[in-house]
């Protein structure tokens, strides 16, 4: 197996493997004894430097460094940094007359019939959008050879001008990069020491504008990310830790400090891909290779979606809209619905979210002066949620609660309180519910044929009345709800994609010329593997194409094997694929290739979990109370804290099963079964 091993230093002796998945209020921590299989968890609140509260995680876990072999982090380091702007000055060095091309971008809005919101300004103000003399036609010729005396003015005005970093994005630099390697030279010799991204070795695809906006984030962030990950890594040295710190991005994978500073703009997505990939795996052991993850926090939801094993990925997506980010990224819709939303009648209609009370004041029930119900009140009110949060240290007070469901919306409804609740719950399942149909039924997917992982602090919260609407049969909520994010961070590979235009009809395409092609992306991907310390033996090379019909812009990615012998069964994967994405197929339409996609994975060693025999030992409830599940009456509902569920044990509902970081809610005519990982597997009905 591999080792990651930084400094020509000796393998560490240790047997723990850590996760810390970093998030805006908390910081999550998984550790893992390679030796018992035994995983713990530890929570702690963020802090204004991630690094202190990294730090602080470590020592809530009891972890020691000098005992770590393998430590895997998700951070919003490079997401906070593009959504507040703190951003360091660049510049962005480009094909004279081409300077705005990122700020017309596609003349879109998010908002189509807003003609008054502006879409957010360019990262890069337009008078660091530096021009320079040259050009290479859509051919790939040089038609006009960098001016490389106006080149080296240009270096030292930006060195003047004390830019961090800089963005090359030539015109054509795609097919032929020549000119861009030929300025990144030039500026490397007059700025030693500044990062510079060149647009043909960060995107080499066609459409300028999504090849510009991500080397210019890609540079923006390269300081930013590249300085916390050092400062991480001396931290990390200091206690003890002698490996390399292994970094989630976007992708689904993870990525060395090697490689950070060059593809900085892949850690952009890092926080949510963690959740997606968790609950794939989570599916995986159960049982379902296709699964929809449900991470329901305290402001937002996260919808993931994977099938036959494998998370939808996307090439469209970005944080602020406007500018694209066009690395490979696991697909997560986010909407606002979580337990701090917000309910509230409007016009004389419920609306929950996306508001929310956040973390302070937090929802009524926290006592901090709100006064507005949200989903965690109603919960609360309905009997669902307990009267404390995170095994007592949050006190919920339920008189608070049931007073800003009564004013909020039950007086204004004229309803009693409880149906008020329920009628909150209601509108936040309904909003999820939206969302999962857009990330499986309009994707050309039946939820029916899913099963859905419920996690987050409040995921199990909602799952099984989700599952009911969306008529999906199981529900899953792993062993740890709260923390499942963290936990994804140890269930990844080090992964690179690199991509490359190929824009020929399949009638034309040589299977020898497009397999030579292929094996020059696999020989740089392997470069890239070696450098961060993988063996040969733990590489794998997964190919795809993106195909289209002729005359279209936007294509999808097939599967491509080893070994490319018959263009036509491309073809035929193209049309069956088309058809299932959108309903319809063209057999008689020409195909044209448009580009060619190489995901190159480096074998991580991945977490095996503990599991158990079923004990056979039947379940005795902590207490009871009583729990509305829609209508008038409250059942009077067991509660069950559930590190006393063995596995094997087997419940039917109404149930309640507490535990520190999360409330699973088991309805009526519901059943569920603890498996041998102790995940909770509910069976609500629903199609097989």
């Amino acid at each position: 197996m591999m080792h990651l091993i930084t400094d020509g230093g000796a393998a560490p002796m240790g047997n723990l493997r850590v996760a810390i998945d970093i998030g805006g209020t908390f910081t999550d921590v998984c550790v893992l004894d390679e030796e018992t299989g035994v995983l713990r968890v530890a929570k702690t609140p963020s802090t204004p430097d991630p690094i202190d509260g990294f730090m602080n995680g470590l020592g809530a876990a009891g972890v020691d460094l000098v005992d770590v072999t393998l430590l895997s982090h998700g951070t919003t380091v490079a997401t906070n940094a593009l959504i507040t702007r703190r951003l360091p000055r660049i510049a962005m060095v480009c094909t004279r007359g081409f300077r705005d091309v990122i700020e017309i971008r596609r003349a879109n809005k998010e908002d189509l019939w807003d003609a008054y919101k502006d879409v957010a300004r360019p990262y890069v103000p337009r008078r660091d959008r530096m021009p320079v003399t040259e050009r290479i036609d859509a051919a790939g010729v040089v038609v006009t050879p960098l001016d490389e005396a106006e080149a080296v003015d240009l270096a030292r005005i930006l060195g003047r001008r004390g830019v961090a970093a800089v963005a090359v994005c030539f015109m054509n630099a795609f097919v032929n990069g020549a000119n861009e390697r030929a300025m990144r030279d030039i500026l490397l010799r007059e700025l030693p020491g500044i990062p510079v991204s060149i647009s043909s070795e960060v995107l080499p695809e066609i459409f300028e504008h999504e090849r510009f906006s991500t080397t210019v984030v890609n540079a923006v962030l390269s300081p930013v990310v590249g300085e916390y990950v050092q400062r991480l890594s001396e931290r990390l040295r200091d206690g003890g830790y002698t490996s390399d710190l292994l970094l989630l991005h976007s992708g689904g994978g993870v990525m060395t400090p090697a490689t950070v500073r060059d593809y900085a703009a892949r850690l952009a997505g890092s926080g949510i891909a963690a959740g997606a990939i968790a609950s794939r795996h989570i599916a995986g052991l159960c049982g379902y290779p296709n699964s929809i993850g449900l991470d329901m926090g305290g402001t937002s939801c996260d919808v993931s979606l994977a099938y036959q094993g494998q998370s939808r990925v996307t090439k469209d997506w970005g944080i602020e809209f406007g500018y694209p980010i066009r690395f490979p990224s696991i697909e997560v819709l986010t909407i606002g619905a979580g337990g701090g939303s917000l309910a509230r009648i409007e016009d004389g209609a419920l609306k929950n979210g996306p508001q929310s009370a956040g973390a302070r004041p937090g929802p009524a029930c926290y006592g901090g002066g709100n006064t507005v119900p949200t989903n965690t009140d109603a919960n609360i009110v309905l009997g669902r949620l307990g009267h404390g949060l995170a095994g007592g240290s949050v006190t919920l007070d339920p008189m608070l609660a049931e007073a800003a469901v009564r004013t909020g919306v039950a007086d204004k409804l004229g309803v009693s309180v409880p149906e008020a609740a329920d009628a909150i719950i209601h509108v936040a399942n309904a909003n999820m519910a939206d969302a999962v149909r857009l990330i499986s039924i309009s994707r050309g997917y039946d939820p029916r044929e899913f099963a859905l992982v419920a996690f987050g602090g409040a995921g199990a919260l909602h799952g099984a009345e989700l599952a009911r609407e969306l008529s999906i049969p199981v529900v899953i909520v792993p062993p740890n709800p709260g923390i499942t994010s963290a936990l994804g961070c140890l269930l990844v590979d080090l992964q690179h994609d690199l991509a490359e235009s190929y824009m020929m009809p399949a009638s034309e395409v040589d299977p020898a010329a497009l397999q030579a092609r292929f094996a020059a992306l696999e020989a740089t991907a392997a470069d890239r593997l070696l450098h961060e310390g993988v063996a040969i033996a733990d590489m794998l090379m997964q190919r795809s194409i993106d195909m289209m019909y002729q005359g279209q812009w936007r294509s999808l990615a097939v599967s491509v094997g080893a070994e490319i012998t018959d263009i036509g069964d491309l073809v035929r994967s193209f049309h069956e694929q088309h058809e299932r994405e959108y309903n319809f197929r063209r057999d008689d339409a020409p195909v044209t290739l448009f580009r060619l996609n190489l995901k190159a994975i480096g074998v991580v060693p991945k977490v095996e979990l503990k599991s158990s025999e079923p004990t056979g030992v039947a379940p005795t409830p902590i207490s009871r109370r009583p729990v509305y599940f829609g209508g008038s009456a409250a059942h009077d509902t067991p509660v069950y804290w559930r590190p006393d569920l063995p596995a094997g044990a087997t419940l039917s509902g109404p149930a309640i099963i507490d535990q520190l970081d999360s409330t699973t809610v088991l309805p009526p005519g519901a059943t569920m079964t603890v498996d041998r990982w102790a995940n909770i597997v509910m069976r609500v009905g629903g199609a097989a």
